[in-house]
């Protein structure tokens, strides 16, 4: 059964594990570390987390390949660790499926800012205090906020938090360019920072998801200089 606030540290460097249960524990969390790919892959699996806090580097395998083998049966949010600097490391990382990345070294307030934006997003139960209603159709898409579903034609969709969050803010802005500012604040809960291409890279594999090829480059199209836009009207159930 998953733990409110049960966070699990993947990365080999106990002395930096420890630092971050001695600095997130006071803030509430509770923390299981893995020091390995096969132990991280194992542990993440057994659904008792809410997050995972994940080093790209990590003895017996990569970050990469244990959060490639986690997406095949799980949407359980993760951090990603990389080396400050490496961008390639952070577009791969999201590419497949990391929710929000953190360059090493990093600011533990930082770190706990940024667990904390991508579980208010992974808790969202869809009721919204301004009214909104539960199921957006757009076409042939339909978004459900209360169960955090997406169909396609009526097949369903499998979407990240982020992508969800992306994808929902588009749909109900339909017709309408959102910035990619007011996406990044919204699906990733942080300011985009120069040269960030988070959101980019999300709407790009959410476009992969919704078909692909130029029927999905029109569904959400890109404005450039400004963001993006779901090309059509609202059609709310």
């Amino acid at each position: 059964m998953k733990a409110m606030n049960h966070l699990l540290v993947v990365d080999d460097d106990r002395d930096l594990v420890e630092l971050l249960r001695e600095y997130l524990v006071p803030e509430g969390f509770q923390v299981d570390a893995a020091y390995d790919q096969t132990t991280g892959l194992r542990e993440a699996l057994k659904g008792e987390h809410e997050l995972v806090v994940l080093d790209v580097m990590l003895p017996g395998g990569s970050g990469f390949e244990l959060l490639k083998q986690l997406r095949t049966t799980s949407e359980l949010p993760v951090l990603l660790l990389t080396a400050r600097g490496d961008a390639v490391d952070r577009i791969v990382g999201l590419e497949i499926g990391a929710d929000d990345y953190l360059p090493k070294p990093f600011d533990p307030r930082e770190l706990v800012a940024r667990i904390r934006a991508i579980l208010r997003r992974t808790r969202n139960t869809g009721e919204d205090e301004n009214g909104n209603k539960d199921e957006i159709t757009v076409g042939d898409v339909s978004l459900f906020s209360s169960t955090r579903n997406v169909t396609l034609n009526g097949e369903p969709v499998d979407l990240t938090t982020v992508e969800f969050n992306i994808l929902e803010v588009l749909m109900r802005h339909a017709g309408k360019v959102v910035p990619r500012e007011e996406l990044a604040q919204i699906a990733l809960g942080r300011p985009l920072a120069a040269f960030d291409r988070s959101v980019d890279v999300h709407v790009s594999k959410l476009r992969r998801k919704l078909g692909g090829g130029e029927e999905s480059e029109n569904r959400i199209k890109t404005v450039r200089g400004s963001g993006y836009i779901y090309a059509a009207s609202p059609n709310e159930h």
